[in-house]
């Protein structure tokens, strides 16, 4: 997994340059884990920007399933689909998981902090997806 002070790989359509950006890695669409922690920054949208934060989520999942999945929960940040895994790859976040027995790939829920000069001030491994942005808040906050 990429550490704290790297530079953050580049994201088509991303600016890292404008504001400090919160880009969450997360498994599934519409799950319980995934939608409590995309519910954490809906409830607390306005909060973050006023800070001068960008929310970005990014998953597997197909641009179909996140317009659903913004739709049905009102999130008002952008999900971007990695259906080819490059942005998982590149930041280190896909591999092999173990979950009751079963062993598969996929993506480990994982936080990144990166400033405006898109080096990652923070990472947080540990996500706690009922209060993702209060985890965020503290750190940002010390």
């Amino acid at each position: 997994m990429l550490k704290e002070g790297t530079k953050a790989p580049k994201i088509n359509g991303v600016s890292f340059k404008e504001k400090i950006t919160i880009l969450y890695f997360y498994p599934k669409d519409d799950t319980p884990g995934c939608t409590a922690e995309a519910c954490s920054f809906r409830d607390n949208y306005s909060k973050l920007t006023k800070m001068g934060l960008q929310v970005i989520g990014v998953s597997p999942d197909s641009e179909k399933s996140h317009e659903k999945f913004k739709v049905k929960y009102e999130l008002p940040f952008t999900l971007i689909a990695d259906t080819d895994k490059t942005i998982v790859t590149d930041y280190e976040v896909w591999g092999q998981k173990k979950f009751m027995g079963r062993v598969y790939d996929g993506v480990f829920r994982t936080t990144f902090i990166i400033n405006q000069k898109g080096i990652i001030d923070k990472v947080i491994d540990k996500v706690d997806t009922k209060d993702s942005t209060k985890q965020i808040l503290e750190l940002l906050n010390q």
